[in-house]
């Protein structure tokens, strides 16, 4: 139980203005936050920084997605939706065990939808156009990758943390 302190004869706004007499036995109201308050301070610090970090989040791959970097070990894949339009995206190629794989490491993921609705794709990899048959990878294959690719702490935390999904290009 909280403690409660009594004024004796004035309270402090009366001494200091000589004017508002307070009763002996009247509780001193103490100037602390409430719980409430409190709990509604710490929600919109925490909202603030989620909306903070979901905007750098969405910055970082809208700019991904502009500039779509390239290097070495990147390769482009050509995607085709059900009208028969393609779609190039660059990225990072997989190699394992002489198997050529691509992952699935972003939000943005609607290539990774279109090559497994139409699995029959293009990659282009050093300069040299090939056809393809995107597979999805099994549970073992897929534990064997992640191990083999680990992703940085960085890379992740500045893309959300989304889901990764591997697929094995084949030749056909």
């Amino acid at each position: 139980m909280q403690s409660r302190s009594y004024r004796t004869k004035w309270s402090e706004d009366a001494a200091n203005n000589g004017c508002q007499r307070v009763s002996m036995d009247r509780p001193v109201r103490q100037r602390t936050r409430t719980e409430r308050e409190k709990t509604l301070k710490l929600a919109k610090v925490i909202s603030i920084v989620f909306i903070v970090y979901a905007a750098l989040v969405a910055t970082f791959e809208s700019l991904l997605g502009y500039y779509q970097p390239s290097g070495p070990s990147a390769l482009v894949i050509i995607t085709s939706d059900n009208d028969g339009k393609k779609y190039r995206r660059v990225l990072s190629r997989l190699d394992s065990n002489g198997q050529l794989y691509v992952a699935r490491n972003h939000w943005p993921r609607a290539w990774h939808r279109r090559a497994l609705n139409n699995p029959k794709v293009e990659v282009v990899v050093d300069g040299a156009e090939a056809n393809y048959v995107a597979v999805p990878v099994s549970e073992v294959e897929h534990k064997q990758l992640s191990e083999a690719h680990p992703r940085g702490l960085v890379f992740q935390f500045m893309t959300g943390f989304p889901p990764r999904y591997f697929i094995r290009l084949d030749p056909r």
